[in-house]
């Protein structure tokens, strides 16, 4: 079959590859519906992640069983399936906690961008549908496996509450899928950072309230005024460069929260700054199964449409374009036809 790999920064193609097979008893292989790029696929790509070997890249699917390893029990052929980014039991200590992306036998899926692929831990890492969903829904499906519920888990992290006030930084999918859950969650207000039109446009779509285009200082100057001077309850961290982490902290008020789910890049903190500034912070990897039911089921039952955060779809032969439209920021997120 042909799949996505990364030789090194920049050099990316789609090539033949063997289709995968079962290894494990509790695998499962998947023919995937649809395929995706995510932002944090640019990190390798741009250099800034190390790339000693091939990659195979993709970890956003979801898609039809078409075989399970021998003590599968939960999970059969014919289902559709939605899993996480975070291969997860979904018994141990941290996954009963709700923590499945620290799950004691973790992974990180690879290798979905393309038409198969193998899904270790499927009892607990996927998640079925009661019977194969329409087509139409199938890019907000695909959005529930990681940008949705990376979104998500920043509203979740941040403290979103219902009449709470909301300043989400980064206007990328996660940062976009993180207004709609703040909406979801009944925030009374939402301030979307964007400089860009396009993504100001889908924010307001998603639930964003204000746009501030602002950054550094006269950003943090012109939040402080839209909330008389208080700050934000919750912020959503959704970059993970040490701009947008000081931008986070500053739009903060004392006793707020951040959820920051952008991986972080050269981010130092300063220990006087958080215990005088009075910030509660909580993120990482995504418990993206912790939300999979709920969020698949306002998908299913039309609440959300995430998918519309797809504004560029590519077959899979021209990831490359793909790759380098969401590196270029001609393209907020990629979905790849396979």
């Amino acid at each position: 079959m042909l799949a996505t790999i990364l030789h090194k920064p920049g050099d990316i193609s789609c090539e033949e590859v063997t289709d995968p097979k079962i290894l494990q008893p509790t695998d499962a292989i998947i023919k995937l519906a649809a395929s995706c790029i995510c932002g944090s696929d640019l990190w390798p790509f741009r250099g800034l992640q190390p790339v000693d070997r091939p990659m195979h890249m993709g970890h956003e699917y979801c898609g039809v069983v078409v075989e399970v390893g021998g003590e599968v029990r939960t999970i059969r052929p014919g289902q559709f399936v939605v899993g996480s980014f975070c291969i997860s039991d979904n018994t141990c200590p941290h996954c009963r906690f709700g923590f499945q992306s620290s799950c004691v036998q973790r992974e990180f899926m690879t290798g979905a961008q393309a038409p198969y692929a193998r899904v270790p831990l499927a009892d607990g890492t996927l998640v079925a549908t009661a019977e194969i969903p329409p087509a139409d829904l199938v890019p907000d499906l695909l959005a529930a496996s990681d940008v949705l519920g990376t979104g998500w888990y920043a509203a979740d992290a941040a403290e979103v509450r219902e009449g709470s006030t909301v300043v989400v930084v980064g206007d990328g999918a996660v940062g976009l899928m993180g207004v709609l859950a703040a909406r979801e969650m009944g925030a009374e207000r939402i301030i979307a950072m964007s400089r860009h039109e396009s993504r100001q446009k889908l924010a307001r779509e998603f639930g964003a309230t204000d746009i501030v285009a602002e950054r550094g200082d006269e950003g943090v100057a012109r939040i402080k005024e839209l909330t008389g001077g208080v700050g934000a309850d919750s912020v959503l961290e959704c970059v993970g460069t040490a701009g947008s982490f000081d931008q986070a902290l500053a739009c903060s008020r004392p006793g707020g929260t951040i959820g920051y789910v952008g991986v972080p890049h050269d981010v130092k903190f300063d220990g006087q700054q958080l215990f005088f500034g009075q910030k509660r912070m909580l993120g990482g990897p995504a418990p993206v199964r912790r939300f999979l039911p709920d969020l698949m089921d306002r998908v299913l039952t039309g609440r959300i449409k995430p998918g519309k955060v797809f504004d560029l779809q590519l077959p899979l032969a021209e990831v490359a374009e793909g790759y380098r439209a969401m590196d270029e920021r001609r393209a907020i997120k990629v979905l790849l036809r396979v």
